[in-house]
């Protein structure tokens, strides 16, 4: 009898046990439904979900995964305030040491000003103040906000929505702007005037890029040039010794009809100098091509323009360049 009472006791504390860690799997399941496990993701294109934005922001190169003491950072000074996450490259594409982001809190929306308290406590602790501008129109999507696994759910599903999105319509959106508001992350990418999101100091690193792109075209074009120029000079000094050849030997076996040589010369003199003339034409308009890419401060700002933005793309979006092309 004690044996038996002995055995059914351990068979009552291994069935509170099962039920125990059934109870503590169920919680977690919970918990992670909760916090947005099957929310269906909706990417759609429209007017944006928030306005004009002054915002608090320290700017940061390296990993994504270091942004998670920014936001902290800026929680830590006000936590009633909206947290905001721009990303301006894709981490599938560029190393992430390269990647750039500036991450922060909102201070004001729309009409209203934030207040200088405000500000001098978040430029205390090292943010600076920047200004977006209400977007046109947006890729957007949204995704609870409910726990912090929320935030890593949301990383999971989004982005790879919005991507396949963006790039089965051809479309330039970028920056990804995170806007983190009450329940809700919202993600926002810009259809159109991306460089206003652009926050100072990403404005200056791009501003060098092109300038060191600029000066690697230049030096490559004055090389380009001088091989060309060398290869002319040869062909041209080849072809002045043959001319001379052929004067001196035609002058010694024909010295009587020199007029009619010389006539044939003019001749000839004359249609090389239509060659020329025509090649000259040619490389006028092949001058004219270049320059008016070339001029392309106007004509190729979008060029560049889309260089940065596959920079951006090469942050979001896999085919820009081809897709604008098309468009063009």
């Amino acid at each position: 009898v004690e044996h038996q009472a002995s055995v059914m006791s351990d068979w009552v504390l291994l069935g509170l046990i099962a039920a125990l860690v059934m109870l503590l799997l169920l919680t977690i399941f919970g918990f992670v439904v909760y916090s947005g496990l099957f929310t269906e993701v909706v990417v759609s294109a429209g007017s944006p979900p928030v306005g004009s934005i002054t915002l608090a922001y320290k700017f940061r190169v390296g990993p994504y995964g270091e942004s998670g003491q920014l936001f902290t950072d800026g929680c830590s000074i006000s936590s009633k305030l909206c947290s905001i996450g721009v990303y301006y490259d894709n981490p599938h594409t560029v190393a992430p040491e390269k990647c750039r982001f500036a991450i922060g809190r909102i201070l004001s929306e729309g009409d209203a000003k934030p207040s200088e308290e405000q500000i001098k406590r978040f430029q205390k602790y090292g943010f600076k103040i920047f200004s977006f501008p209400a977007p046109s129109h947006v890729v957007m999507a949204t995704f609870p906000f409910t726990t912090p696994l929320s935030i890593h759910l949301a990383v999971n599903r989004v982005h790879p929505a919005l991507d396949t999105y963006i790039k089965e319509r051809k479309l330039c959106a970028h920056p990804r702007i995170e806007i983190y508001k009450e329940d809700r992350i919202y993600f926002v990418c810009p259809l159109a005037r991306q460089g206003d999101f652009y926050v100072p100091e990403m404005k200056e690193l791009e501003r060098k890029s092109r300038a060191a792109a600029a000066e690697a075209e230049d030096a490559q074009t004055d090389i380009t040039g001088a091989d060309t120029m060398s290869e002319t000079s040869s062909i041209s000094m080849e072809a002045t010794t043959d001319s001379r050849d052929t004067s001196v030997a035609t002058s010694i076996l024909l010295p009587f009809p020199a007029s009619r040589g010389r006539e044939e010369a003019d001749n000839r003199s004359e249609h090389s100098y239509s060659e020329s003339g025509a090649s000259g034409s040619s490389f006028e308009e092949l001058d004219l091509e270049v320059t008016g890419e070339g001029e392309g401060a106007p004509g190729l700002l979008p060029d560049m323009g889309y260089t940065g933005n596959q920079e951006v793309t090469d942050k979001w979006t896999k085919e820009p360049i081809a897709a604008e092309r098309g468009e063009e």
